[in-house]
């Protein structure tokens, strides 16, 4: 495996590349929060934040924080080697539904034990996603789920090259 150059870090930024592997969680006090629709349907200060190496966090939200409503069990599944089965959410606001654009670890392995049904959604579909009032961009590629902030440097996981990571 041929491990990229990590992008330079400066002040206040974390490298992906100085993340752990295994993952881990990690509560944040940040504010997060997602709009659909033109409207705000999670916010909260009370997030968990997953990190990994080459990868940007993936914020999971409480589900007392997301407007009810908003998610609809959608079909399918996938399996994580560290966090376990994941089950997926269509998001609705009003007429909008993102498919599958949602997950959540019912019950997830002992050390990823706090994410027990706190939801991470996909920032591409969404209006917008936001950390401390900055705007996220997507990870690349259409399986991974990481925010990219000013505050994470890459490279990251997902860009054309990157399977062997």
């Amino acid at each position: 495996m041929i491990r990229p150059v990590p992008d330079p870090a400066g002040p206040g930024q974390e490298s992906v590349w100085n993340f752990p592997r295994p993952s881990i969680a990690q509560p944040v006090t940040a504010h997060v929060r997602i709009v659909l629709g033109g409207k705000t349907i999670a916010e909260t200060r009370q997030a968990i934040r997953t990190i990994e190496t080459s990868h940007p966090p993936t914020y999971y939200i409480p589900p007392s924080d997301i407007a009810p409503l908003v998610l609809r069990p959608a079909a399918g599944s996938s399996f994580c080697e560290w966090k376990g089965t994941a089950r997926y959410f269509d998001v609705i606001a009003g007429d909008l539904v993102r498919p599958g654009a949602a997950w959540s670890y019912p019950r997830p392995t002992a050390p990823f034990a706090a994410l027990a049904d706190y939801v991470a959604f996909y920032a591409a579909p969404m209006d917008a996603c936001f950390v401390d009032d900055e705007r996220v961009k997507p990870q690349p590629g259409e399986f991974y789920g990481g925010w990219i902030t000013p505050h994470v440097t890459g490279p990251f996981k997902g860009v054309p090259g990157s399977r062997g990571w």
